[in-house]
């Protein structure tokens, strides 16, 4: 994309708004619109100001002016607004100083890839994230002084099997049993076909929809790998997209990892591999699985650092809620072929070398690709440079090892706390090549601290009076 191609595009189109939108410190889109009178060349070099302190883990009042500037190649017309809307994708820049923005998630993104290319292990790596959603009818939720709760329904819960529905016509997904119905089970196929058509209008290659395990429209659309930013990037497409189409046909999506009780979760296994000048550094042929050495020294590193990594990967409270036995949760840090109730797992669908990857499953889709996918790439490449040997594989479901054997096999954290405690006792890793700045991670622990932990740990839980109120 050109300044040419631009103007060629806004003719022809009729654009007449242009929207600048930008990824706040959680992980989460932020943007404001002009008309395209207030467009020019100049904001590509100039960039355009907004008000840093009113944005989560950015500045504070008395440094709070910055800069967004928009990125070219981003550009996109918006599948959802009235009016004629331009969109670009904005880096942030300090007017002050004039170099990007230490804590913008695109930039530590960008200064991924260019310490991969500076170690001359790989010139690109490639993700593709599976991220998994609920589709509801109605939420509902409040926390105040002397109540809590949440209320959440859905036609296709099966809750709902016995509700009078005038009539009820049945055909509702049991719990834990969600997985590849067909309709009329399946409620929701033309939805995700038409999030998938949508998606491809502004550069998304969907690969696959489907059903998820969970009751209630679990889903989960598949996009084609891409590299790194570019991934980052269409991660977020991808959330307004399903998020806005569900919206105009009267539903309500979430990426919460855990919503439901007693029903599986939603969470975001990430395939990745290594290339050089085109070919796959994580192939070889004869060995177990079809991975190289340095596939397995960068599973290794993955393995190792996981705790910290997970600071990143699944970054709310909610989403320990998921991390737990029983529901596909793959809390146990070993890798395997095919098995999924390993952390790391390598998919066998094929044999050919385009295909060889790690899926990467502990990462939920709450998480900020920004800073998760550059956290595992930084951990794999620490793995490669330090040949870090992970665990010996286990092709066995790992939930029914005897318990010698399990005793073996290390855990995920808990909690979000232990994960943010693990991140600040090992991140050296992440600040090689600047990639992640001292100050990126001692502000990402600091606001989880005090924004999510103490929140969730200072008010009572529905449970406890259930628990405790006799006592």
């Amino acid at each position: 994309m050109n300044i040419q191609d631009l103007q060629k595009l806004i003719k022809e189109v009729g654009v007449e708004f242009v929207d600048y939108k930008f990824t706040d410190f959680l992980g989460l889109w932020q943007h404001f619109s002009t008309p395209i009178s207030e467009y020019s060349e100049n904001l590509f070099t100039d960039g355009l100001g907004f008000d840093g302190s009113s944005i989560r883990g950015f500045q504070k009042i008395d440094e709070s002016d910055m800069l967004l500037i928009p990125d070219m190649n981003s550009a996109f017309i918006d599948p959802f607004t009235e009016h004629v809307t331009l969109t670009f994708i904005c880096n942030i820049k300090d007017p002050v100083t004039g170099e990007p923005y230490s804590r913008d998630p695109r930039h530590v993104a960008k200064k991924a890839e260019a310490y991969l290319i500076s170690s001359g292990v790989a010139d690109t790596a490639y993700f593709g994230p599976e991220a998994e959603f609920f589709i509801f009818d109605d939420i509902r939720y409040d926390q105040n002084h002397h109540e809590g709760y949440y209320f959440i329904d859905s036609e296709e819960g099966f809750w709902n099997s016995g509700a009078d529905e005038k009539p009820n016509l049945g055909h509702k997904p049991r719990y834990k049993e969600g997985y590849f119905p067909v309709p009329p089970v399946d409620h929701f196929q033309d939805l995700r076909s038409e999030m998938v058509k949508v998606m491809m209008q502004i550069g998304i290659q969907g690969e696959v929809h489907h059903h998820e395990v969970g009751t209630a429209g679990q889903a989960e659309i598949d996009m084609r790998f891409d590299s790194l930013l570019n991934m980052a990037d269409k991660l977020l497409k991808y959330k307004y997209v399903v998020k806005n189409v569900a919206r105009q046909r009267g539903k309500t999506v979430t990426f919460m990892p855990k919503p439901l009780f007693m029903d599986n979760g939603s969470g975001m296994h990430v395939h990745q591999s290594l290339w050089k000048d085109g070919k796959n550094l994580f192939y070889q042929k004869g060995t177990y699985a079809g991975i190289s050495e340095m596939c397995r020294y960068y599973i290794g590193g993955v393995l190792h650092h996981a705790a910290s990594i997970l600071a990143f990967a699944a970054p709310t409270t909610n989403s320990y809620r998921r991390l737990v036995p029983g529901y596909e949760a793959p809390i146990n840090l070993i890798y395997s072929q095919r098995n999924r109730s390993a952390a790391v797992r390598i998919p066998m669908y094929s044999e050919a070398e385009v295909a060889k990857r790690v899926e990467v499953r502990f990462p939920d889709p709450s998480c900020n690709p920004y800073f998760t996918f550059p956290a595992m790439l930084m951990a794999g490449l620490d793995g490669i440079q330090n040949k870090m040997e992970p665990p010996e594989p286990i092709d066995k479901d790992l939930y029914d090892l005897e318990p010698e054997e399990m005793a073996k096999v290390k855990s995920t954290p808990a909690t979000l706390e232990e994960s943010l405690d693990a991140l600040e006792a090992d991140h050296e890793y992440l600040t090689r090549g600047g990639v992640f700045t001292q100050d990126v991670i001692d502000m990402w622990l600091s606001y989880k601290r005090e924004n999510e932990v103490d929140v969730i740990r200072l008010r009572p839980h529905p449970a406890e009076f259930i628990l405790y109120y006799d006592v």
